[in-house]
């Protein structure tokens, strides 16, 4: 398989592990916490089907790889890029660099909506790519 001519990272705001999806699940349940890209890609149990085949699309037909990551997931380039910005969508190139791809306020305006997700990044692949 060839290598993917750019990646997606997705960033959650939120800190992965047990200890961090259950104080995740418990204040998002009492309205405490909030991440508009868990909104997007998960139910409230697991990851949506919808998301699931963007990410094969956008491998198959514009070789796009998805990655999603934490908080706490991110190496020092995507810390980099997003501190203070999560949850956010960065562009990763082949030659490493990265840039902001989706930020907080376009995220939060999807609404959970995985088809305007779609929509937005294929819009904006011309522009980055």
């Amino acid at each position: 398989m060839t290598e993917p001519r750019a990646t997606l990272i997705g960033v959650y705001k939120a800190d992965g592990g047990i200890i961090g999806e259950l104080s995740y699940f418990f204040g998002h349940l009492v309205g405490a916490r909030n991440c508009s890209l868990c909104d997007i890609s998960h139910s409230p149990i697991k990851k949506k089907s919808s998301f699931k085949a963007l990410e094969k699309e956008l491998l198959k037909n514009h070789n796009i790889a998805i990655k999603m990551l934490h908080m706490n997931e991110r190496n020092e380039r995507e810390l980099k890029a997003s501190a203070g910005r999560e949850p956010c969508m960065l562009l990763e190139y082949p030659d490493g660099s990265i840039s902001m791809f989706l930020d907080y306020v376009e995220l939060k305006a999807i609404s959970g909506s995985v088809s305007s997700l779609r929509k937005l990044i294929l819009s904006r692949l011309d522009l980055y790519l």
